[in-house]
């Protein structure tokens, strides 16, 4: 052992290990978690679909198979479903649908952040990964030092840029990224307690596949396999590993078993939807996926480089490799991706985060400060952003950015919440606290950077929330055009009259059925059709029925925010399609 620990890249005092207050750490997470969920309309697209799922599983008995109205939504699984449609069904009649239905968002939070903290606390304890032992002591003891990357991994993960607006919809995104954390955590945990990590390690293998189907459960599934290869503590347990997947398959079978005998329709599009998700590798759509990256994972894909250089000769360590193994697996099918999005990039985020964690024992002061000064620098800014636009948005000034929000927001008068503006103000001055107790204590925690990151994060998003919650409403909500769309329908339909649509998508369908109740049917002998359209293809006469004197519109509208996108309610005789 002496020698292993004379190898080890990590250098670090007991004094870098210095206890971050729970309380600071908690009470960031619930800001981080809280801002944005509640209080406001669902956001088109995946926050409004997941939310019109619930509501159609309620009213319409789809729990097996997730729909949107009449609408087979076959590109998840039926997890998020289920998860949220039982809290509307207990806390609705308390806190209302749309209150109740995120929830479950604070389930799948935490999830994530106990996952991410006491799997790499679990690993920061290990003999391999404890810093360099110091001639004449100071080195920290293995408890401190483990605790110290968990914080710091649970900061990186707040830190993430990319996730921030998904983990405030109601979407498959926080849920699929909750299960992978507690494999990760599982694959942390079966060392010592084989029960429980293989129990842990079914249960999240088989959540993973629920919440987003193949392209959700085949890289943690191939990811625990690929863990469990390199001689080590995970190997001596491999035999526990047909538990985990007896337990996967089971509850995975629980439900495709009756779901297969349900809509044979659904159950040929999730197929359909599945396989068309994979694809042999594109240089541009690997390429595209990679510029993406570098927003999505920042901070952490720099720091999980760093880790991975200076553990090199390590990486088959119980430290390193359970986390590496989820990240390359995750990484792959990353590249086998027809069409790469958020969904693929949210399982990169807690492998990074927990890699990341590793790199900091590795690195000099110096470059530990350069974080911190950049931290504040680009969080600063953003603050500074956020107060800008807000100002532009009322009062007109800067006169530039005042006319680019403007284009978005056409008609929009913005009222002043003063409640909103002192928290706003609150905010401000607690994140200008922060940057001075840095540079004025200059305390030598190694969390000290990672807490500027995540604080700096959270306080812009809490910025944003406050101060342009109601702009974003008004841009992304179709509450008014389906209040709009919903008196028109009650004026002109007649008995026996039924409703179709024409081009209409699945956010805007969702949004039609969450605000009003309006449910498309697919009988195209219905004579009344919603139309959705845009303004240049009604000028050139490229939209559907466009110049039949046959067809009456009873109304035309859509969202002021977006002039392009038109809704046209339209009356065909009978037998057109």
């Amino acid at each position: 052992m002496p020698s292993m620990m004379r190898s080890t890249p990590a250098r670090l005092t007991e004094l870098g290990t210095t206890k971050l207050p729970r309380l600071a750490l908690l009470g960031l997470a619930l800001v981080y978690v809280v801002a944005g969920l509640f209080m406001r309309d669902p956001w088109k697209t995946d926050d409004v679909v997941g939310l019109a799922t619930m509501l159609t599983a309620l009213h319409e008995g789809t729990w097996l198979q997730p729909q949107i109205g009449h609408l087979a939504y076959a590109q998840d699984g039926p997890m998020v479903t289920w998860v949220g449609a039982i809290a509307i069904k207990l806390f609705g009649p308390l806190l209302g649908d749309f209150t109740a239905s995120r929830l479950p968002n604070l389930l799948w939070f935490a999830m994530s952040a106990c996952s991410v903290w006491y799997g790499t606390y679990l690993v920061g304890r290990r003999a391999e990964a404890q810093p360099l032992a110091l001639p004449f002591g100071g080195e920290p003891p293995p408890r401190a030092y483990g605790r110290m990357l968990a914080d710091a991994a649970l900061l990186l993960l707040l830190a993430t840029v990319g996730i921030l607006q998904h983990m405030h919809e109601t979407s498959a995104l926080p849920a699929v990224m909750a299960w992978q954390a507690l494999v990760f955590y599982s694959l942390t945990r079966i060392t010592d307690k084989p029960l429980t990590g293989a129990l842990t390690l079914g249960v999240a293998i088989a959540g993973s596949f629920l919440t987003r189907g193949w392209p959700g459960g085949l890289p943690v599934m191939a990811g625990t396999l690929v863990a469990f290869m390199p001689p080590g503590a995970l190997r001596r347990r491999l035999h526990w590993l047909p538990l985990a997947a007896l337990v996967a398959a089971a509850l995975i079978l629980a439900w495709w078993i009756p779901a297969t005998h349900g809509n044979s329709y659904w159950t040929q599009s999730w197929k359909a939807w599945n396989l068309g998700f994979y694809a042999w590798p594109e240089f541009n759509a690997s390429g595209r996926a990679l510029r993406d990256l570098t927003w999505f994972l920042w901070p952490t894909w720099p720091l999980v480089l760093v880790a991975v250089w200076q553990w090199r000769t390590w990486l088959f360590a119980s430290h390193i490799w359970p986390a590496l193994a989820l990240l390359v697996c995750a990484l792959l099918q990353l590249f086998f991706a027809a069409d790469p999005d958020d969904g693929l990039y949210i399982m990169l985020v807690v492998p990074c985060a927990s890699l990341a964690a590793m790199s900091l024992p590795t690195l000099r002061r110096g470059v530990i400060n350069t974080l911190d000064w950049f931290a504040v620098m680009c969080f600063s800014l953003t603050a500074v952003t956020a107060w800008l636009g807000w100002v532009a948005v009322l009062f007109g000034v800067p006169a530039g950015i005042s006319r680019n929000i403007a284009r978005h927001t056409a008609g929009y008068v913005p009222p002043i919440s003063w409640i909103a503006l002192l928290l706003a103000a609150a905010i401000t001055g607690i994140w200008v606290a922060l940057i001075v107790w840095r540079f004025r204590v200059r305390p030598t925690a190694l969390w000290r950077g990672t807490i500027l990151s995540a604080s700096g994060l959270a306080a812009t998003w809490g910025l944003l929330v406050l101060l342009w919650q109601p702009v974003v409403d008004y841009a992304r909500s179709y509450r008014t055009a389906s209040a709009e769309l919903a008196a028109v329908i009650q004026t002109n339909i007649r008995p026996g009259e039924c409703l179709r649509s024409d081009g209409l998508g699945p956010g805007q369908r969702a949004s039609f059925l969450v605000f009003q109740g309006l449910n498309f049917s697919y009988d195209l002998t219905c004579t009344l059709v919603l139309q959705q359209t845009t303004r240049k293809a009604l000028g050139n006469g490229t939209a559907a029925y466009s110049g039949d004197k046959n067809v009456q519109e009873l109304w035309r509208g859509g969202r002021r925010a977006d002039p392009n996108e038109i809704f046209r309610l339209l009356r065909v005789p009978a037998g057109y399609q």
